[in-house]
């Protein structure tokens, strides 16, 4: 995978001819686990739901592709000849492309009827580990009341035109006998997958009691999240980055450690790739994740991953720690593990330790024991906390062994840092 967060695509649909269109969100760096997100009947890849999840599912470091189904936004083929069944062969169709292209997806999460679509195409991808349901109908039945007024027309005819959120759409009596024909009990009783629904109590569009059948009938380990006062779309920004982030944590439980991609290895440097293996110094990579003015991802080795980002006050998001809020946290994580391995080697009876920082810069006339003079320096306050039955003679040599902490010896000696550019 190249360095760009997010490619267009395209790979053939399950009617074999039909090109779909697509989009694969990445994090930077290899991500932890892949998901196939499945849209809303009649919505398509690019709906804010979508979208959003999509973003911030990549800030935790999993990769997601959203596609249209045949029929639907950019995607080629015609609505009408589509129905349920054709829906799941496209999901299939997806994640073939990803295990041949990428990796099959861990993660399945379905919006709306995508959420029935997943829970009934998930036996058809064996990889998928966990799945998510966000405002899913406990049947894929339940769509039939959006044009339940042409109702008549489609069974005498064979098929009528009706309006869907404001848009003209073909649906024929195939559909219908097709939706009818599925019944998804059976297959979420034998899921045999992590399942979160998501459900708002008050969703006009799909009503919770579809989520408490979908509960009921699965097995554990399951879990269901209210959405509160969100709408059945997830219109509102906050409502998508709290699915996303839910998603990610719960997810974290299931898809375990993933082998890194092997462009991991060909994007660190020769040194930092050996470093790496013999259980040298792991390689940082900081990058822009094009979310904000100032986000940035940072990774530690293949699996460690932080966002750094400034306060709004400063043009930024407030995502993450700032550089400096991360140097001092480098410094008091560094004081912490010293005094915690002085203390088991002498066997001091230290129950906890912690250290608070602040960091700022004053003028150097305010610092007697500093040899510059004149402008600016770094004034870093370390205050440490000690727990346990310690004398004062064990705290005060606790507090000298804070200064030997390598961190600290760092910012206190002379440092190089050389500078290249990537080739």
């Amino acid at each position: 995978m190249d360095d760009a967060t997010r490619n267009r695509i395209t790979f053939t649909g399950a009617d074999g001819t039909s090109q779909l269109a697509a989009r694969l969100d990445r994090p930077q760096g290899p991500p932890i686990a892949c998901a196939l997100f499945a849209h809303c009947f009649t919505c398509g890849k690019d709906i804010f739901a979508a979208s959003r999840i999509a973003a911030g599912l990549t800030r935790h470091g999993i990769a997601v592709l959203r596609f249209d189904f045949t029929g639907l936004g950019a995607s080629e083929g015609e609505f009408a000849n589509t129905n349920f069944s054709s829906n799941l062969g496209d999901l299939v169709a997806a994640a073939d492309w990803m295990r041949e292209t990428i990796e099959a997806p861990k993660i399945l999460i379905g919006h709306s009827l995508g959420g029935a679509a997943v829970l009934a195409a998930a036996e058809r991808i064996p990889e998928a580990v966990a799945v998510a349901t966000i405002a899913a109908p406990a049947d894929p039945g339940h769509v039939q009341h959006l044009f339940s007024g042409s109702l008549e027309v489609i069974q005498s005819t064979g098929e009528a035109e009706v309006r869907l959120a404001g848009r003209p759409f073909r649906i024929r009596k195939t559909f219908l006998d097709d939706i009818a024909s599925h019944r998804l009990e059976t297959a979420i009783g034998g899921l045999g997958r992590a399942l979160l629904v998501f459900h708002a109590p008050n969703d006009k569009i799909v009503s919770i009691d579809n989520a408490s059948r979908i509960f009921i009938a699965a097995k554990h380990p399951k879990s269901f999240v209210s959405l509160d006062d969100a709408d059945h779309l997830l219109a509102r920004r906050e409502d998508a980055i709290y699915v996303a982030n839910v998603i990610a944590a719960w997810a974290g439980r299931y898809v375990g450690a993933v082998e890194p991609i092997p462009e991991t290895t060909a994007q660190m440097s020769p040194k930092a790739g050996a470093a790496a293996k013999s259980g040298g110094p792991l390689p940082v990579t900081v990058a822009e994740t094009g979310q904000g003015r100032f986000q940035q991802m940072i990774i530690v080795g293949d699996h460690h991953r932080l966002f750094a980002d400034e306060p709004a006050a400063f043009g930024g998001t407030d995502t993450g720690p700032s550089p400096y809020d991360l140097l001092v946290a480098g410094l008091g994580a560094c004081t912490t593990m010293t005094i915690r391995m002085y203390a088991e080697h002498k066997s001091l009876p230290l129950e906890r330790v912690a250290v608070t920082l602040t960091h700022q810069k004053i003028h150097a006339s305010d610092c007697a024991d500093c040899e510059t003079r004149d402008g600016k320096v770094d004034h870093i306050h370390r205050e440490i906390t000690l727990q346990g039955d310690l004398d004062e003679a064990t705290r005060a040599r606790l507090l000298e062994i804070a200064d030997r902490c390598p961190v600290h010896r760092t910012l206190h000696s002379e440092v190089w840092i050389e500078t290249s550019l990537k080739q």
